[in-house]
């Protein structure tokens, strides 16, 4: 059975910032068997010499967890099915906040796991004026130890020269710990303040200007202060949020023309053909509709990368804290709440780490509601139809209101469900705040490309297959008519559409947006492509994905003879995708992290039926006000 090292440390320590640096792209996220905790696991890279198997735990403070997370993490150095126990236990300790993240180090001594020490953020000590006598601390916890810093690679080499040395000793046979007093505890944290005393030392001759700790401190006076970092919370999130409309044009103009340009070439070459039909209508211009908005999720990613590489997220979470515990939730929410403005699947998974059960299924119950990023070129199509004549800046304004606007939705579910959901837990929220530093832009960068192929790896098998799918119910059977409109009034589609057009009439469309809700249902940014198919982009030099389907928009005409697309029934679509649940994935996790179908379902229906009744009450209303 292979030997595995297994990572472990608090939360913010560089943990996986590490893990990442020794195995490059060599490893896999997968689920902890038998449970629904995600490990990272891989092998070093090949600059390390023979390969390690190495694993990268759930953030954990102690042996005696606290969390669902922690307990995995914990777990998994004991056991596991595949791998058999950890040979290896690479301890890994901020040097920042030395006492409180040996108190794991010494319960794993206790417990008799073969211990390797990284210890990390040596450089912000530095700057804190402060040193670490390593070869005194190495002395005094009888372990050994290497400095690294996981976004350099300093010290790599020499940790995992100790690693392999660790190996080399005879095996350690590890046993599970009684739960500690609180006298012991008390003890132990006692004890580690005497070492970490001992060994951090000022310097001699202190660099000039303020350290890490204490601009951080400075900074934490006005950004942590309970008005103004609030305001300033919402001012850096507006920011973010518009940025993605106008700062993404310039590259979405190139998508546009790059996919205009494919379609206008595979014409040129299949001229008057199905299958130059095929290709231009149903592949280039059904993904194309939906890839020229991946400038503005990239701005999304990018974004939140760089908050959370800055220490800034970690604070966000602390101080709205006392606002989410009024609707039933705290701190811990934050993080999975900021997720899911991305994706609610690794949001839902992120929600693990909160140890109430009240708080976690509330949570869980109402990620969906957040504007996830596949909703993201939805809101975007609707936006540029309904303020065409308008300057960039005001779409960006727009669509900073509709991500404010599913909190609020999101906070509304969650002060019902809190009223509903009676529970004797006492809430707690604790949290490590890093101190600030400058974003490391290799860092950020390789986070954000990461996250924005995973979602092109999950969104574009689906659309592509989905695109194909759609360009033939809207093709067949009648192909050889060579009027699209008629061919498409005796397709399939126009067939089953009519099955469900009385439910959507309240809405404002017909069934040709009902096909696009429909295909939704697989993955939301379908239903833009969607569109473009059933509305028969037009191909040529000229054209563009995005504004000849806004063109179509504009002129397409509704069963009452009229615009199909007006300011009632495109506000209605977006207030419906705002609050429906579509992305069976999403269901699919739901189930798994809820533990049964009952609440994942309970969801979906929920979800749907109220985004259709909300929808369809503001349609009328607005109609009835005179707005069309």
């Amino acid at each position: 059975m292979i030997k595995r090292i297994s990572l472990i440390g608090a939360p913010n320590s560089g943990k996986t910032t590490l893990y990442n640096w020794l195995t490059d792209s060599k490893f896999k996220t997968v689920n902890y068997p038998g449970a629904t905790v995600e490990m990272s696991e891989g092998f070093t890279a090949d600059r390390y010499g023979e390969p390690l198997f190495i694993a990268d735990t759930p953030g954990a403070y102690s042996l005696f967890p606290k969390s669902y997370d922690e307990q995995i993490a914990v777990e998994s150095l004991y056991k596991h099915p595949s791998h058999g126990p950890t040979a290896v236990v690479v301890a890994v300790v901020d040097l920042t906040q030395l006492a409180r993240h040996l108190y794991i180090v010494t319960q794993l001594k206790e417990a008799n796991f073969n211990i390797v020490l990284a210890l990390t953020n040596g450089d912000l000590l530095e700057r804190q004026n402060r040193s670490c006598d390593i070869e005194k601390l190495k002395d005094l916890l009888d372990l050994p130890a290497a400095r690294v810093n996981g976004q350099t690679g300093e010290g790599a080499v020499s940790l995992i020269e100790a690693v392999r040395k660790a190996l080399g000793e005879p095996e350690s046979s590890p046993h599970r710990l009684e739960k500690w007093s609180k006298e012991k505890s008390e003890l132990s944290f006692r004890e580690l303040s005497q070492i970490a005393n001992s060994v951090l030392q000022e310097n001699a001759s202190p660099k000039m200007g303020l350290s890490a700790y204490e601009r951080s401190k400075k900074i934490d006076r006005v950004l942590m202060h309970p008005f103004w970092g609030l305001v300033l919370f919402v001012l850096f999130m507006t920011g973010l949020f518009t940025s993605i409309f106008w700062a993404a044009a310039p590259l979405m103009d190139i998508v546009n023309e790059a996919f205009a340009w494919m379609g206008a070439l595979a014409s040129s070459y299949f001229p008057d053909s199905l299958l130059g039909d095929f290709i231009s209508n149903g592949i280039f211009a059904g993904v194309g509709s939906v890839l020229v908005f991946l400038p503005q999720i990239i701005i999304l990613f990018l974004g939140i990368c760089y908050f959370e590489d800055s220490g800034y997220l970690a604070r966000a979470a602390s101080l709205i804290d006392r606002p989410l515990s009024k609707i039933g939730l705290n701190g811990r929410s934050f993080v999975p709440i900021l997720s899911a403005y991305a994706c609610a699947i690794p949001a839902m998974m992120a929600a693990r780490t909160i140890s109430s059960k009240k708080e976690r299924f509330i949570t869980l119950f109402i990620l969906p509601l957040m504007s996830c990023s596949a909703r993201l070129p939805v809101y975007a199509l609707f936006l540029s139809f309904l303020l065409v004549d308008y300057p960039a800046w005001m779409g960006g304004l727009a669509l900073t209101g509709i991500y404010f606007l599913s909190l609020i939705i999101g906070a509304v579910a969650s002060a019902i469900a809190n009223r509903m959901l009676a529970s004797s837990e006492k809430s707690f929220f604790m949290l490590e705040l890093p101190v600030y530093r400058r974003p490391h832009l290799r860092t950020v960068l390789k986070q954000t490309s990461s996250r924005v192929w995973g979602y092109v790896v999950k969104a574009g098998p689906i659309i592509f297959v989905l695109s194909m799918l759609i360009w033939v119910g809207c093709t067949f059977p009648r192909y050889d008519v060579e009027d699209p409109a008629e061919r498409l009034t005796h397709s399939y589609f126009a067939k089953a559409g009519e099955w469900i057009e009385p439910a959507l009439e309240p809405m404002g469309i017909d069934w040709r947006v009902g096909v696009g809700l429909i295909s939704a249902f697989a993955a939301r940014e379908v239903f833009v492509s969607s569109l473009a198919i059933v509305f028969n982009i037009t191909e040529g030099d000229e054209d563009q994905v995005q504004v000849s389907l806004l063109e179509k928009m504009q002129t397409a005409i509704g069963p009452d003879g009229g615009p199909l697309f007006t300011v009632a029934s495109s506000l209605g679509l977006i207030l419906f995708f705002m609050i429906a649940l579509q992305c069976m994935a999403t269901v699919g996790v739901a189930r798994r992290e809820f533990g049964n179908w009952k609440w994942a379902i309970t969801q979906l229906v929920i979800f749907n039926f109220v985004a259709y009744i909300l929808s369809v009450a503001l349609v009328q209303g607005l109609r009835a006000f005179g707005i069309s």
